[in-house]
């Protein structure tokens, strides 16, 4: 927002409200000539002879308001060459900057040496980007998970809460893409995507069923929006780390690719990121037979999307464009920044949720 700035000036003492330049003007006076004769004045002013005595009617000098007027060109003149003279003296002429006429207008601007900064309560840090999921607490809102020993293989309960800037558990969500909470869980070299859905007891406490299947550090990612006492929504992604204990052997990322095939499912996508720049992507599912899938709604879209960025797992929203049913679902990605990410998509068909995944680069 611009910064609102006036100046309000003080008036000038009481009875001098005209210019400094009028004020002390003499009044026309009589003169006296050498031979004692004294000189008519005429309304208006002073009539001299050529000899130096007083002739009533003839006008040789000025009246009084072109008085007035020279007294105030040549203030305006003598503080010109004031002006100048200081300009001078400090090394450059004064001038009326664009940062000056600016301040003037009521708009915004930048004291001098100050670099660019942002105005959308970042505070001016820069170090961070689009991507969520990075910590426990974001927009006063934290994840409390409680257990979390999970044996690689194993069935295990994953259970936690959200709660407020006061520490208290969260009770109200609002169901967004049919669900008041998607719970993401993914190894940190990328692989093992689950999405899944956990339900709250009345003291907010979630929980699910989670299994682990390879030994190694997982990240899990709620992703909701809260409802506050007075009705304000927030959405946040908050992340946590899942640990299950054996020797963990990364898998490295599968090289980019346009096309992923699943159960015979083939998905091709057409699109091109840029960094901080929502764009279309486009996906295309064709069943075993190669013909047009039947996409049906799944999660009140005909697909969802999630995209992690490999090294920090930072989580991206994407979200679907509205349509009709048919093969093809556009989602809008904004690349938060360079890197190389992992997409899943998820899709059904015959009431069967299945997953593709994709390398992309963005450079």
């Amino acid at each position: 927002m611009a910064d609102q700035r006036s100046v309000t000036r003080p008036a000038g003492p009481a009875g001098n409200g005209g210019p400094a330049s009028e004020q002390g003007t003499p009044d026309p006076v009589d003169r006296q000539g050498p031979d004692g004769d004294a000189g008519s004045a005429e309304p208006g002013g002073w009539a001299l002879s050529a000899g130096g005595t007083s002739t009533p009617g003839t006008p040789a000098g000025p009246d009084r308001a072109t008085l007035r007027l020279a007294l105030v060109v040549g203030g305006l003149v003598l503080a010109v060459l004031l002006g100048f003279g200081l300009g001078r003296a400090n090394g450059r002429p004064t001038d009326r900057t664009a940062a000056a006429v600016a301040t003037a207008a009521g708009e915004h601007t930048h004291a001098p040496g100050t670099g660019a900064h942002q105005h959308d309560g970042t505070g001016g840090d820069s170090s961070g980007d689009a991507a969520t999921g990075l910590s426990v607490s974001s927009g006063g809102y934290t994840l409390v998970p409680s257990g979390g020993e999970f044996a690689a293989g194993r069935a295990g309960e994953l259970r936690f809460q959200i709660r407020d800037a006061q520490r208290r558990p969260v009770t109200r969500f609002a169901v967004v893409h049919d669900k008041p909470m998607h719970l993401v869980v993914v190894r940190r070299d990328l692989t093992g995507f689950q999405h899944l859905h956990p339900t709250m007891a009345a003291d907010g406490t979630w929980s699910i069923p989670l299994t682990l299947p390879q030994p190694g550090v997982w990240r899990a990612y709620t992703d909701f929006t809260a409802v506050a006492d007075d009705g304000r929504q927030t959405p946040a992604t908050l992340g946590v780390d899942l640990v299950a204990p054996g020797e963990y052997a990364p898998r490295p990322l599968p090289a980019p690719a346009t096309r992923a095939t699943v159960d015979g499912f083939t998905v091709d996508y057409e699109g091109t990121p840029q960094v901080g720049a929502a764009v279309p992507f486009r996906f295309t599912v064709r069943d075993p037979a190669g013909r047009p899938a039947a996409l049906e709604r799944y999660l009140g879209a005909y697909g969802h999307l999630v995209a992690l960025r490999e090294g920090d797992l930072g989580y991206l929203h994407v979200h679907p464009a509205p349509g009709p049913a048919t093969e093809t679902v556009t989602f809008w990605l904004t690349a938060p920044g360079p890197g190389n990410y992992r997409m899943y998509l998820d899709f059904q068909v015959a009431g069967v949720v299945r997953t593709a995944e994709f390398t992309l680069t963005v450079r």
